[in-house]
């Protein structure tokens, strides 16, 4: 009597997709209960950094680099001459051209952020 070869397979194919039910399931079960210890699930807060300084090593210093060199962006050092308060403060805030994106420093930091960058020499 010859046996089917095909039989195995399909039971290992069975087995295996009960085996993914059985730990879907499970994992669902588990993720519930995570969330509860938690409290509030899966939020996210940011800190917002606070210091002209901060700010600059959280958005500023992958473009311009960490010694105001310029990488991607143009150097930073002697900006204060360049530009005047106001002008440092529009495109902290808004950007400037395609290059430098806009919302990188929040409005009530600008003023801080366009001090800072005129002292840098």
């Amino acid at each position: 009597m010859k046996r089917n070869p095909v039989i195995p397979y399909i039971l290992i194919m069975a087995f295996g997709i009960v085996l993914i039910l059985i730990l879907s399931f499970k994992g669902l079960g588990d993720m519930k209960e995570v969330a509860k210890e938690n409290g509030k699930g899966t939020e996210k807060t940011e800190v917002a950094a606070s210091k002209p300084e901060d700010i600059y090593k959280q958005s500023c210093i992958g473009c311009h680099g960490d010694q105001y060199q310029g990488v991607v962006g143009p150097k930073l050092k002697g900006v204060g001459s360049k530009y005047s308060k106001e002008e440092l403060m529009t495109i902290v805030t808004k950007g400037k051209g395609t290059g430098m994106p806009a919302g990188l420093v929040k409005e009530e930091q600008a003023a801080a952020m366009a001090d800072w960058l005129a002292t840098l020499k």
